[in-house]
């Protein structure tokens, strides 16, 4: 899914991860992640990159995940993504900074991979077998 390459991504983003995961009968508690760490990467893609080229979301339903990827323009990695022993601690007096750190401890596994048009940053969620109603 195309999304502008506005503020205006993030809440478009959250409610169609929302609408996906409630596809597949997905719990509460794992949507809200998802959503949560959506909102960060189209955040970050946003705030992060230039110029107009739309952001791509990629929602991914898998038989024991949900993988999330954010299509940029930008090839540069994210900093402090997958390699946390390099990453500094977020100063806890600044609003910005803590995107990453949510990502990487929210997330069974994040990452990011080069794209022709430039890099792809994504998470996985391990997905939560619907619970069975007690038998009578």
């Amino acid at each position: 899914m195309a999304l502008p390459h506005t503020a205006a991504a993030v809440p478009v983003a959250r409610a169609l991860v929302r609408t996906a995961l409630a596809e597949i009968e997905s719990p509460a508690t794992c949507a809200d992640t998802a959503e949560l760490l959506t909102a960060e990467l189209v955040a970050n893609a946003v705030e992060h990159t230039t110029g107009e080229t739309p952001i791509e979301l990629v929602v991914e339903l898998l038989e024991t995940a949900c993988q999330v990827e954010v299509h940029d323009p930008d090839p540069s990695p994210p900093a402090d993504l997958t390699n946390p022993d390099d990453a500094e601690m977020p100063d806890p007096w600044q609003e910005h900074g803590r995107g990453l750190l949510l990502i990487r401890t929210l997330s069974s596994s994040c990452g990011h991979r080069p794209t022709a048009s430039g890099k792809a940053v994504w998470f996985t969620l391990p997905a939560v077998p619907r619970q069975r109603p007690p038998s009578e």
